[in-house]
């Protein structure tokens, strides 16, 4: 949607760059005095590093589904094309809680990201309106899987769109585009994606704030006492189960002796204890033979 002409962005932001191959193409192709690339995957991070760098590095592959025995892993020495030009910067943040200041950039790109961080588009999109200028742009591109979202929050295009002027956008060019994804020459395994791009231009600001996303005091101060939750008290009983459940295995004992001993325990009920039984045994059972014991 921008052409082959990545000119004219501004100040640009790549949220979740990964590696960072797009925001070194777009910087090295265009005119942007700056271009910030974030991620919080320091792999990643480290990658994009000797990249943007000029440098080389080795980084084994290990493919899914390798098409022969020697391709299980195979060394691969990723080569920069050069070092980036100046005002091209890596920072390290969860875009979540970005460390910059409201209107500080003319772009933001959003490559594979909105789908993926699991908080609800509308929040996303807000967010993403604060770090832009009046009349800036939002470019995404990616899938619109949301699979780590709560299922209410897994939109599709149509929705996703809708949404847009309540965070403060108009004027969106959308383009669906099929690619190939994930295609290793080493492996069998690959995907295509439906992508959507778009381009959004900020219109206003979002019709509500969106939440600093905050860790509770008991997670920041070592000495507050940590909360008895309902998740938590729950997690504590299955925990418990489990853990009576394994000492329990001794190759004697069969699912239905189990099964008795929760019941005498007070730990279940004798209508389900049996089937519970069965289906943590068999979990642990498929585990096992993923891992190669049995």
């Amino acid at each position: 949607m921008l052409g082959n002409d990545a000119r004219g962005l501004g100040r640009t932001l790549v949220h979740g760059a990964g590696a960072g191959r797009l925001a070194y193409d777009l910087h090295a192709a265009g005119d942007s005095p700056l271009t910030v690339a974030t991620d919080f995957n320091p792999l990643l991070l480290m990658v994009a590093r000797e990249m943007f760098a000029g440098r080389s590095l080795e980084l084994y592959e290990f493919p899914i589904a390798p098409r022969g025995v020697e391709d299980h892993a195979i060394l691969r020495r990723l080569v920069s094309p050069g070092a980036a030009r100046a005002g091209l910067e890596l920072v390290a943040a969860d875009a979540l809680q970005a460390p910059f200041a409201d209107g500080a950039f003319d772009t933001v790109i959003t490559p594979w990201f909105i789908d993926i961080v699991g908080e609800p588009f509308a929040r996303i999109a807000a967010r993403i309106n604060l770090a832009l200028k009046p009349g800036g742009r939002w470019i995404n591109s990616g899938s619109l899987a949301f699979s780590r979202a709560a299922h209410a929050e897994r939109i599709g295009l149509d929705e996703a769109l809708e949404a847009m002027p309540q965070a403060g956008f108009g004027d969106a060019k959308v383009r669906e585009t099929t690619l190939p994804y994930m295609r290793s020459p080493a492996s069998r395994h690959s995907r295509l994606e439906n992508v959507v791009t778009w381009v959004a231009k900020k219109v206003g600001a979002p019709a509500e704030a969106p939440r600093a996303r905050e860790l509770p005091a008991w997670l920041v101060e070592a000495d507050r006492a940590v909360p008895r939750t309902r998740a938590f008290e729950m997690q504590a009983i299955s925990s418990r189960v489990h853990a009576f459940l394994l000492a329990l295995i001794n190759g004697e004992r069969s699912m239905r002796d189990m099964a008795r001993m929760l019941v005498e325990q007070r730990l279940m009920s004798a209508d389900e204890a049996e089937a519970q039984v069965r289906i943590f045994l068999t979990r642990l059972h498929e585990d096992s033979e993923k891992w190669g014991h049995s």
